[in-house]
């Protein structure tokens, strides 16, 4: 008897369902794609129990007769494409045929569909790959009903994470469907509760505003095409909203690549944004990018991944520098409108205002004046970031952001001398959908940390009480950080508040080019003394470094 046997229709069918759907937000991904294919211009989803217990998504589109709602069953059946040829010029989401017996494989599933305007339509019941019943039920578009996810695959179910977690992949997935389809009308009910909903919009901008609100955008450089493609990428586009060079994060939370409005992950894409932004973006920060690309779809290959997650570039080296070069500009332009003249900028500030001989200083001189040694110079900036103190026996180098981060940081787990106040004025401060719900789930441990936070609804929240160290800060910024560490979760050496704070501290701590006089640099170096771990940012840089006697000596040789 042969070892090798061919496996069974059933086995085979939830094998491939192992590759397309891997948790309830891959069902919502791929039926909202068959949706769009299907020349949609409104898309309802609703959810039960994070998509375990129910998924459906309903459209306005073509539908389809009595003969294709039995064929699309079928493994590998599909209208998309019809040769070879078709798998190196796709224009559709979807193409591969896998999506409905995959998923009918693990699951009940109901399709009701009828050809657009017709008076007839037919409904088709299907539970783990078999045909319970066939029907006529009047319909217009198409509804796909899905249940009970992984009801035959056990071991495959209890590796799906609670409902929220479940539900907040469900509401990326629907964002980045609708980010990259403007001109389409998303709306998304869970526990029969609208959670989200975008109306049609006229363009990107308009998208964006719907999801994130008008403060997000406004942070944001558009980015349009330059005017000269490469010779070799004709037809290429890019459409792009960018960080400012004031507006960078924590966190890689807001980053979004798009590919002929696919949604995919590319490092070298990732990366072709972020060296845009070289000698601009600070360390441990990150920009926000949402980088819409058009190619021709015969220099692409999509056909790598299963689910169409990563993609394969005839010619990627054009394609990075085509990206890098247009992100660049539009950086170097908002640079240059924000820029003070050099004349301006600070280089090195002397900390003390008077001395003997040589009357009162100016408060800034330019790098190249000589710095006059004098006995009672108490410290000096060097650059806009470091400052040079002298004493106990030594020189100390402050970097005096990762310095007032630790200090914030230690005031906002302990709330000592942290200084929480009720607002005059509260402010209202707009989310997207999945950081708005994390922010609502974990308000309490916020309100540990100052800040008070009420609900106002459709995506919004109201702040009532802040830390006076955050009153100037960039609330929205400040919230999206938190959520996403949250999101994160817990780490084996930090707590989720300790996470919590260490982002949150960042946003009011002393920037760069932010001069400090002589009783704050004072201030700055008692508040640091008397922190728990004085030497290093919630981050793990450090904040000082001290070079004794013994230590100058030894670098100019003199011991």
């Amino acid at each position: 008897m042969p070892d090798i046997k061919v496996l069974p229709v059933d086995l085979r069918n939830k094998i491939a369902a192992g590759e397309v759907v891997e948790r309830p937000a891959s069902v919502v991904k791929e039926l909202i794609e068959n949706a769009i294919d299907a020349k949609s211009t409104e898309i309802n989803i609703e959810i039960l129990y994070g998509g375990k217990r129910l998924i459906r998504v309903s459209d306005n589109g073509t539908g389809m007769d009595e003969e294709d709602a039995r064929l699309c069953f079928e493994r590998h059946a599909t209208s998309k494409i019809s040769s070879d040829a078709d798998l190196f010029n796709i224009t559709t989401m979807g193409f591969r045929g896998e999506a409905l017996p995959s998923i009918a494989s693990v699951a009940g599933i109901k399709l009701i569909t009828g050809l657009k305007g017709a008076d007839s339509g037919i409904s088709v019941e299907i539970s783990g790959g078999e045909i319970k019943e066939i029907k006529a039920s009047p319909f217009s578009g198409t509804s796909v009903e899905v249940k009970d996810l992984f009801f035959n695959t056990p071991a495959r179910k209890k590796f799906l994470k609670t409902n929220s977690t479940e539900l907040f992949h469900i509401i990326d997935t629907v964002t980045k469907e609708a980010l990259s389809h403007y001109e389409i009308g998303f709306r998304l009910l869970t526990e029969n509760q609208e959670t989200m909903i975008f109306p049609k919009a006229s363009g990107l901008r308009e998208r964006l505003m719907q999801v994130y609100g008008d403060e997000f955008v406004n942070g944001l450089i558009e980015v349009r095409n330059p005017p000269v493609s490469p010779l070799n990428l004709r037809g290429v586009k890019i459409s792009a909203f960018v960080s400012d060079i004031g507006n960078f994060r924590n966190s890689k939370a807001h980053q979004f690549i798009f590919i002929n409005k696919r949604p995919i992950k590319d490092a070298s894409l990732s990366h072709a944004v972020y060296s845009a932004y070289e000698g601009i973006l600070p360390k441990d920060k990150h920009p926000v990018f949402f980088l819409f690309l058009e190619l021709d779809p015969r220099k692409i290959d999509f056909n790598v991944h299963p689910t169409k997650r990563e993609v394969r570039f005839e010619d990627k080296e054009s394609v990075y520098r085509f990206v890098n070069t247009g992100i660049r500009d539009a950086v170097k332009g908002d640079r240059a409108g924000h820029v003070k003249p050099f004349t301006e900028s600070p280089s090195i500030q002397y900390g003390s205002a008077n001395y003997e001989g040589i009357g009162e200083m100016p408060s800034h001189v330019s790098e190249n004046l000589e710095l006059p040694y004098k006995p009672l110079l108490p410290f000096v900036y060097l650059g806009d970031t470091f400052i040079a103190v002298s004493g106990r026996g030594g020189l100390s180098l402050i970097d005096h952001h990762a310095a007032h981060e630790r200090i914030l940081y230690e005031k906002f787990l302990k709330k000592i001398n942290l200084d929480s106040h009720q607002m005059l004025f509260p402010r209202q401060v707009n989310l997207s959908h999945k950081e708005y719900r994390v922010i609502l789930e974990n308000k309490n441990l916020l309100n540990e940390l100052g800040i008070e936070i009420d609900d106002f609804g459709h995506d919004a929240l109201i702040i009532r009480s802040l830390p006076d160290a955050l009153a100037e800060g960039d609330l929205r910024g400040i919230l999206s950080d938190a959520a996403s560490a949250i999101i994160e979760g817990d780490r084996p050496d930090r707590t989720l508040k300790e996470a919590i704070a260490a982002r949150i501290a960042c946003h009011k701590s002393v920037r760069g080019k932010e001069i400090l006089n002589q009783s704050e640099v004072s201030q700055l170096l008692s508040d640091l003394e008397n922190t728990e771990h004085p030497d290093q940012c919630p981050h793990g840089r450090p904040t000082r470094i001290f070079f004794s006697m013994d230590d100058l000596k030894r670098m100019f040789k003199r011991k």
